[in-house]
């Protein structure tokens, strides 16, 4: 698994998609992310959404996250895409983009 080179998450570009019902943003691993076109990058929820995203485009940066069509890569185990409810909050590379921006609320940055 090879980790994404020369990009900084500050410099993260976010693309406005239709996104289909109740996904509201994704990371990619061009280092993109997506944000649902019904949701404005300013808002309460398109900031969250974005910092959350940011978290797994740094995970894949650093080498620990990757994914194709049938499965996701975490630190050197395979996970089927088919058996998986993705953006659980128990799968282990959500858990961390979670918990970021749970710290991030707690600590006055973002509030819900």
């Amino acid at each position: 698994m090879k980790g994404m080179s020369g990009l900084n998450s500050s410099d993260t570009p976010i693309l406005k998609r239709d996104l289909g019902k109740n996904v509201i943003a994704e990371a990619n691993n061009d280092g993109t992310i997506f944000l649902d076109k019904n949701v404005s990058k300013k808002s309460k929820l398109g900031k969250e959404a974005i910092a959350h995203e940011k978290t797994h485009i740094n995970q894949m940066k650093r080498g620990d996250l990757d994914y194709d069509d049938g499965f996701v890569y975490w630190k050197n185990k395979k996970y089927s895409r088919k058996k998986m409810k993705e953006g659980a909050e128990n799968l282990p590379w959500e858990d961390e983009a979670y918990s970021s921006t749970r710290k991030k609320r707690r600590n006055g940055k973002r509030k819900r």
